[in-house]
């Protein structure tokens, strides 16, 4: 007897989504381990790079420029290679991201061993690049992810990074071990364990990110699409996102906010600290407890994005922010009460990013996914390096709480954004017929 449509649909489907979800569980567990991996090598940029840079340059000015030089590469990397996944898959782009910040932190190698300045800008350029693939990464998490699932995944990508973030800036007494035994200065040693941490994490995004998930995702969709995807310059598929889609456009104003207030704040929270006489050891803690705050509580902040939405996750961020910044306009003179609004900045942050990124990851079409993807990482590095430039001279002028009200000031678009857009929402709900899925969720 012939079987009916349906009792053939059923399991062919089935059979379809179950090898969804392993190829999913299976780039979940290498992006994971690339990411542990790869982290430990970006994570010596933000510290040992710092003090490379004031040795090598001697020069205060040079030294700032230095500083952000890794900022400013992830931001110039992430469009190529955002556009370098769109034709060619995650597995490429991840890999060739990661061999390029290998390159980089080679080059430091030279640059740290022989003083020499130019290989030292080049070389912090270049590790910029495995910022940008750590933070492709959490975009490659959701390729394949159920919809319910998209911010737990996103999540854990950024959470696990913690790991080497938390280690990178520890490689100098490895760095010091090595050094003595291979004729390295610390500080060359330091960016030579690096670079095998940055190869490897490539390697291993190269060997075993199979299947592609973008490459999936598309292959999924294709059988979808009512027509020819039209063609468009790779740098303009981030603004037509934007420009034509509101919910995309809402999530990219979300993350360079909370991009720029957290950079503004974070970057001269050393500065003043030993301005009023704290101790390196103070400073050292007090960073640690911020990216503490940015990454520990990333997968809840997931699970309650996928369970109440975008939107509460973000009003809940905005209000973490407020008492971070109302702590540094308040207390800017005690210690204390700035680690306390440092580790808030950094929770406040993680809200409104992981919920912003995973609701552009829903929001973007198939088509421009990972040029868009890389888009907003770029603009989000170009803003916080932009951001972190401005904060210096502000804070020489001015003082640390004048620089906490102006971030409340540059929080306020994104408040009043995200309350109307809830207050709409709540709107459409009422009026609604039953049927109708609440707002936050379309």
């Amino acid at each position: 007897m012939a079987s009916t449509p349906g009792s053939i649909a059923a399991p062919t489907t089935s059979a379809a989504e179950s090898r969804v979800a392993a190829i999913h569980r299976r780039t979940m567990v290498v992006l994971i381990f690339a990411q542990v991996i790869g982290t430990v090598g970006v994570g010596v940029a933000p510290s040992i790079g710092v003090l490379l840079a004031g040795e090598v340059t001697a020069n205060e000015a040079w030294a700032g420029l230095a500083r952000t030089a890794s900022t400013l590469g992830a931001a110039l990397l992430g469009f190529p290679l955002g556009n370098i996944a769109a034709r060619f898959g995650r597995r490429i782009a991840l890999s060739v991201g990661w061999w390029i910040a290998a390159a980089g932190s080679a080059l430091l190698i030279v640059a740290a061993q022989d003083s020499l300045i130019v290989p030292l800008f080049i070389g912090l350029l270049l590790i910029g690049a495995g910022s940008a693939v750590s933070l492709q990464s959490r975009f490659a998490a959701t390729d394949l992810a159920q919809p319910k699932h998209k911010g737990r995944s996103l999540a854990l990508i950024v959470w696990v990074g913690t790991l080497g973030s938390v280690l990178g800036p520890n490689l100098g007494v490895p760095g010091e071990f090595v050094g003595d035994r291979i004729g390295l200065s610390v500080y060359a040693a330091a960016f030579l364990i690096a670079a095998v941490f940055l190869a490897t994490a490539g390697i291993v995004i190269f060997f075993w990110l199979r299947p592609d998930p973008l490459i999936t995702l598309k292959k999924l969709s294709e059988p979808l699409a009512t027509g020819p995807v039209p063609k468009e310059r790779p740098i303009s598929r981030v603004f037509t996102e934007v420009r034509t889609n509101s919910r995309a456009r809402f999530a990219v104003i979300a993350i360079l906010t909370a991009q720029i207030v957290m950079v503004s704040i974070m970057t001269m929270t050393p500065v003043h600290i030993a301005n009023l006489g704290g101790s390196v050891g103070i400073v050292g803690v007090t960073i640690s407890l911020h990216i503490a705050g940015m990454y520990a509580l990333s997968p809840l902040v997931g699970i309650l994005t996928d369970r109440r939405g975008y939107r509460p996750a973000i009003l809940i961020g905005i209000a973490v922010f407020l008492a971070s910044l109302i702590i540094g306009a308040v207390k800017p003179d005690e210690n204390g009460w700035i680690v306390a609004s440092l580790i808030l900045l950094g929770v406040g942050w993680s809200f409104v990013n992981v919920a912003a990124s995973a609701l552009f990851s829903t929001a973007v079409s198939t088509a421009t996914r990972a040029s868009s993807q890389g888009g907003i990482d770029a603009l989000s590095n170009f803003f916080g390096a932009a951001a972190a430039f401005a904060a210096g001279p502000l804070l020489a002028v001015s003082s640390f709480a004048t620089l906490s009200i102006l971030a409340i000031v540059t929080l306020t678009p994104l408040t009043v954004l995200t309350l109307a857009r809830r207050s709409r929402a709540a709107t459409l709900h009422t009026t609604a017929q039953p049927t109708t899925p609440p707002a936050d969720q379309t």
